[in-house]
């Protein structure tokens, strides 16, 4: 066969798990920006693909069609990426790996995905990058970024949690694959549905939202916004880390595990036999 059974995947997940989570710290961060700049590339190229599509629906599908690749190198390259790492939770369930372990991982690849991811919108904003078409694509970025800021926490909170159903189906389906085809398209199907439908990715709005602080720092940036009309008034990093980032974080975590704790209790957990008193016994 040329990929893994169910089973066969959530066992080889579990002691997966247990890998990533007894990293050192230097080889972990180190990944886990490398992560951070992937999904972050993937979230540039949408940006400029689409910034100039006044037709949504076109915009979600080009998006669609170019943000997978981002997972895709993720995959391939062996990048530690928060979303996925959620999973880490079926190596805790299944005795592998502990609560503590796990946590640690969560917080240097967050911390590293955040790292990189923030990186490549520094470089973006500021050297000239989101320059494309007389600096629409400035003005575009920084539009996504206030309108990301502006979601209401609940919503935020349950985009997370769809998308990172999504993602952490991608990152087993593509760990399912014995080949590289099959490991590029089990990631891409997945992320293109949240990317289509406009969930919401923790470590992808690293990129989003501080692209668009940064560029609200550049003069001929911020004007060019302000003539389109659009309202800044809500796009600050305070409003980044507590009404985006936060819920959306949490979603995440929620979504990840649904998915982890579903695919060990169906694949992986004992059945226990209870004992049975029979009559007259």
């Amino acid at each position: 066969m040329n990929m893994l059974a169910p089973k066969e995947l959530t066992e080889s997940y579990a002691k997966l798990g247990r890998i990533k989570a007894e990293k050192p710290f230097g080889r972990l961060f180190a990944l886990a920006v490398m992560a951070g700049l992937f999904i972050a590339f993937g979230a540039a190229v949408c940006n400029t693909a689409s910034h100039s599509i006044a037709d949504v629906s076109t915009s979600k599908i080009i998006g669609g069609l170019l943000f997978p690749f981002g997972l895709g190198m993720v995959m391939l390259m062996g990048a530690e990426l928060f979303t996925g790492n959620v999973m880490i939770g079926i190596s805790v369930l299944n005795g592998d790996t502990t609560l503590w372990k796990m946590l640690r991982n969560w917080g240097i690849v967050y911390l590293g995905n955040f790292v990189g991811a923030a990186l490549l919108a520094f470089a973006c904003a500021r050297f000239g990058q989101l320059g494309y078409s007389q600096g629409n694509l400035a003005a575009y970025t920084i539009k996504l970024a206030a309108s990301k800021c502006s979601l209401p926490f609940a919503n935020a909170l349950v985009m997370g949690i769809l998308c990172n159903v999504l993602v952490c189906t991608g990152v087993l389906c593509s760990l399912s694959a014995r080949d590289t085809a099959g490991r590029i398209l089990g990631a891409y199907i997945p992320v293109a549905f949240f990317v289509i439908c406009g969930f919401e990715h923790s470590v992808a709005n690293m990129y989003y939202i501080p692209a668009g602080l940064f560029a609200l720092g550049v003069p001929e940036y911020a004007e060019l916004a302000a003539q389109q009309g659009v309202n800044v008034s809500g796009l600050t990093w305070g409003s980044f880390l507590l009404h985006n980032l936060l819920p959306v974080t949490i979603g995440n975590i929620l979504g990840g595990l649904a998915v982890g704790g579903t695919m060990w209790a169906c694949h992986l957990k004992k059945a226990r036999v209870a004992d049975v008193c029979l009559p007259g016994e």
